[in-house]
């Protein structure tokens, strides 16, 4: 686990969680704006099966987690209600109705990545039309996490823990007991839909689109998600925080 630098003791445990190809860094510039008030965690994952994922997973207080790394909380919660105070997925969705066609896809990719590098499976990565609202700058600064991997365990990962490979949990929302605060980018379409469809079936659910950001606004626009993150842990007493 990475931690934030903390300059005063603060109150309430907040972990976020990466997403595919990153590293427990990435989420930085969001929890750095919180750390004077929570305390924020950034997990780094160890093991490279969904399963392995889970079990890293904490229990208690709130967790954020991105893309995977949302799927991968939003299933702890559902396998455990009580588990967390609080929950915000950013990017994620509950599940894909074209399970064996994406299983299939993700199932070819995996098999490319064992036999490319890594600079090789990062370039196409990137290239790929849901990052396309972020700069060559944002981009770049990312790239170092993504080539710390190898492409043998993210194979792995993308074969265990996939959206073809989890079963989707569309049924199970409504078993949620904590908050749920559902953040999807404006130009992020698809996210953006199943975000407002989720809320539908979470009993205590709301959602935030951010204006003019794509699959990832955590790195798009980092102090915006901030306040959204500090809005719902704070003001909803999802965890006790400093004034």
């Amino acid at each position: 686990m990475l931690f934030t630098g903390i300059m005063r003791e603060v109150r309430g445990d907040v972990t976020f969680v990466p997403g595919f190809m990153q590293r427990g860094e990435a989420w930085q510039p969001v929890a750095a704006k919180l750390a004077e008030r929570y305390r924020s965690t950034c997990l780094d994952f160890a093991t490279w099966t969904f399963e392995e994922r889970i079990a890293e997973m904490p229990s208690g207080g709130a967790v954020v987690g991105y893309s995977m790394g949302g799927r991968i909380a939003l299933h702890a919660a559902v396998r455990e209600p009580d588990r967390y105070t609080g929950l915000v997925l950013v990017g994620v969705s509950a599940g894909v109705a074209d399970r064996e066609e994406r299983l299939r896809a993700d199932g070819a990719l995996a098999d490319w990545m064992e036999q490319r590098t890594i600079d090789e499976v990062v370039e196409r990565w990137e290239s790929q039309p849901v990052f396309a609202t972020q700069s060559a700058e944002l981009r770049a600064q990312q790239r170092p996490g993504r080539l710390s991997h190898d492409p043998r365990l993210l194979a792995k990962l993308l074969r265990s823990a996939g959206q073809g490979a989890i079963e989707p949990v569309w049924d199970r929302l409504h078993t949620l007991r904590c908050p749920v605060l559902l953040i999807a980018g404006e130009q992020d379409g698809h996210y953006a839909q199943a975000a407002s469809l989720m809320a539908e079936r979470i009993p205590d659910a709301r959602v935030r689109i951010v204006p003019g950001a794509g699959h990832a606004p955590q790195l798009e626009q980092p102090a915006l998600v901030a306040e959204l993150l500090d809005e719902h842990l704070g003001d909803r007493g999802v965890v006790d925080r400093e004034p």
